[in-house]
């Protein structure tokens, strides 16, 4: 049947049908799959294939809008005008608090069906103004050299769930029928540099360092919900990922009963052919990605050559229909073609978007995330009743990337660190500000004599997303986005050096925007106190002023190890998880994976220990209690890990639980744990299986991954 002719009898169709009922697509009553069935059968191939884009086309006969699937909402509806920013995902990973940061995800998608709602009422349908989401990326941060590893939520796998799937439950919602929005877990997989050469790279690694490291987060957001998956720009052993059989028919589709869509990475069709050379060209690439289980492409490439691989005979029309069914579900999760009167967040308004509750949400996180690294002599808190006079320095105290990371929106009321300090002061203390230096000039500083006449001086150094981030957005760095060394701008060490010369034996404080690990030897011996900021998001300012005056005890915690030096790692192309990260590198390291220091001091105690033997149908139950030592309220973060039998490529000691906990002064907390002995199990390469093996286990309870405040033995069996 030629394509006129079987426009003509949809056409007619469409006509007997408007006549009575609505159209059973847009019959709420109906089930999903009857919905899906019918609009397929009333459209014609040229239009199925012009949904199958990101840049979705109007289909005018049906009255059905265009619709553009791009849409970003890492840290907060991004690259759409007003919106609540906060912190950068690593450092929403720092807080270990996954309630939390549903409550942040839930925020974002609030006011993303309040902007959504504002901009179609008034006939605005465009990029990034949607409701479907490229976020969260929970690639592994397995090496400090990746720009982009500030999207993700650290190195381990656990964490990387347990946060990503806070972060799905709280965009997606809870409504038994409607999606708030939609989530998306990028990028599938095995995808975490080196930027410069992404779109060529093709990561070798076994089915062990796959399944249990850079496919298990992935299979944790598919078991809670996630409604799409982005596959990624590179190869994997040889395959591409958008378009290679294994991950997502075999793995994704077949294994894993996805029935969400997968999207492309953008661009990613166009390197198959033309950079991976993996295919001939687009019409064969087209087929092979729509055979494998792509449904939605981020670029041009299906639009522009389905048809042609349909008239070839690489795909059938019911392979187009199957891709783009998977659409048309989403899309009714999302009530869009249900009356709105239906839709639960159809009522979303300006009111919903950056309110206070957000703003305060943001300043909660931005809190809850930094890291205390060093504090001598307890040197914070600063007392701000006795205090007189405060030096703020450095060119990250007033900077807006400092604050709001990568993939970020933009919010009238950014309160930068110089404005939060100064604020939380009060107008009867003398403070000053001074940028103090730039990021290349090792030889010209300011503010050093003012900051030698006051009481103390807080120094804000570090990066910025122009310095360490994406191929393209990260301008300055000097690798394509990736990082060559982890070493602070030489100019900002030389400048801290100058500092205390100058103000000899007063109190310095040195504040790090980061992204990732830094290597601080360097400035560690000048400065009293280190506070890890990460970029905190709009509230920033405002969160260092509580932590720094003592409103608020620190309680982040790293998600990543910061190593000594990048020597003590493997190559950055080595995708093998031998000698990386917390999990398989025992050696020396400034801070570890889990550590953050308090005002105060925990100790705990066991209320019910563990059994002393498993199977692998059991849970490891046990319960504690937390004390607080010191002369403040604090959070601390328990932390529980396994150390496994004596087999070969076991990790050295893994998160398996941990829980965020409020303990009062001189008080305590009781908490129980239950750790399925189902998650100790481990890749069995021999039978291509999941396996529990038997043998002496160690559980070890601490504040970071090399503390040890409780320990336990026990068997599997």
């Amino acid at each position: 049947m030629s394509i006129r002719l079987h426009l003509l009898i949809a056409v007619l169709l469409t006509a007997l049908g408007s006549s009575a009922q609505p159209l059973a697509f847009r019959n709420a009553s109906l089930s999903q799959e009857t919905r899906v069935k019918d609009l397929l059968s009333r459209l014609t191939l040229e239009e199925k294939v012009s949904l199958l884009g990101y840049r979705s086309k109007a289909v005018d006969r049906l009255s059905i809008p265009a619709y553009n699937w791009w849409n970003e909402a890492l840290h907060g509806v991004a690259r759409a005008g007003e919106a609540t920013i906060f912190p950068q995902a690593i450092g929403m990973a720092a807080t270990f608090d996954n309630d939390l940061l549903r409550r942040a995800a839930s925020a974002i998608s609030t006011e993303a069906r309040a902007k959504y709602n504002l901009s179609t009422a008034v006939g605005r349908r465009e990029q990034y103004m949607g409701l479907t989401f490229w976020s969260p990326n929970i690639n592994i941060f397995r090496d400090p050299r990746w720009g982009r590893g500030q999207e993700t939520y650290g190195e381990d796998p656990f964490l990387t769930s347990t946060m990503g799937t806070a972060f799905v439950k709280g965009l997606q919602g809870d409504d038994p029928r409607y999606l708030k929005a939609t989530a998306c877990a990028k990028h599938f997989a095995v995808h975490s540099g080196p930027e410069s050469n992404r779109h060529t790279f093709d990561a070798i690694v076994d089915e062990k360092d796959l399944r249990e490291t850079y496919l298990y987060s992935f299979k944790r957001l598919v078991d809670s919900g996630v409604e799409s998956i982005m596959c990624a720009y590179n190869r994997v052993n040889g395959e591409p990922c958008c378009s290679g059989p294994t991950l997502l028919h075999r793995i994704l589709k077949e294994e894993w009963h996805f029935n969400g869509h997968v999207v492309t990475d953008c661009g990613a069709l166009d390197d198959i052919f033309a950079r991976h050379k993996a295919l001939p060209g687009p019409v064969e690439t087209a087929a092979a990605a729509i055979k494998a289980g792509v449904d939605l492409d981020c670029s041009n490439v299906l639009q522009n050559d389905v048809i042609q691989a349909v008239n070839t005979g690489l795909l059938t029309p019911k392979d187009v229909d199957s891709a783009l069914a998977a659409l048309l579900r989403t899309q009714l999760k999302l009530g869009f073609y249900d009356d709105k009167s239906l839709v639960p967040f159809s009522s979303y308004g300006a009111d919903s978007v950056h309110n206070a509750g957000h703003v305060e949400l943001a300043r909660a996180m931005a809190t809850h995330s930094m890291v205390l690294l060093k504090n001598n002599n307890n040197v914070l808190p600063l007392k701000k009743e006795a205090l007189n006079s405060l030096m703020i320095v450095g060119p990250n105290g007033f900077s807006f990337d400092a604050l709001a990371g990568n993939y970020h929106g933009v919010s009238s009321h950014m309160v930068t660190f110089v404005e939060g300090l100064t604020a939380a002061a009060g107008p009867s203390v003398h403070i000053e500000y001074d940028q103090g230096c730039d990021y290349k000039d090792t030889v010209h500083f300011g503010g050093t004599w003012a900051a030698s006449n006051c009481e103390a001086t807080i120094a804000v150094l570090g990066l910025t997303p122009v310095m360490e981030g994406e191929e393209g957005d990260a301008f300055l760095a000097p690798h394509g986005g990736d990082r060559v060394d982890m070493s602070l701008p030489a100019a900002h060490i030389a400048y801290l050096k100058a500092l205390r010369k100058s103000i000899k034996n007063k109190p310095l404080i040195l504040v790090i925007t980061a992204g990732s690990a830094i290597d601080l030897s360097a400035v560690e011996p000048y400065a009293d106190a280190i506070l890890l900021a990460w970029y905190p998001g709009e509230q920033g300012g405002n969160a260092l002023a509580d932590l720094i005056f003592g409103k608020t005890s620190p309680s982040g915690h790293l998600p990543v190890t910061f190593y000594r030096n990048l020597g003590d790692l493997p190559d950055y192309n080595n995708y093998g998880m031998k000698g990386r990260t917390y999990r398989y590198y025992n050696g020396p390291v400034q801070y570890p994976f889990g550590y953050g220091l308090s005002y105060t001091s925990f100790d705990y105690s066991w209320l019910q220990q563990p059994k002393k033997s498993y199977t692998v149908k059991d849970s490891l139950t046990f319960s504690i209690t937390v004390d607080n030592k010191g002369a403040m309220d604090g959070d601390e973060v328990v932390q529980a890990y396994i150390e496994y039998p004596s087999v070969e490529r076991m990790p050295v000691r893994e998160l398996k639980a941990f829980k965020r906990v409020s303990v009062p002064t001189r008080n305590g907390r009781q908490l129980t744990f239950s750790i399925p002995l189902s998650e100790l199990q481990k890749w069995d390469l021999a039978t291509g299986k999941w396996k529990l093996y038997k043998g002496d286990y160690q559980l070890v309870l601490g504040s970071h991954s090399r503390d040890e405040k409780l320990k336990f033995a026990f068997t599997a069996r």
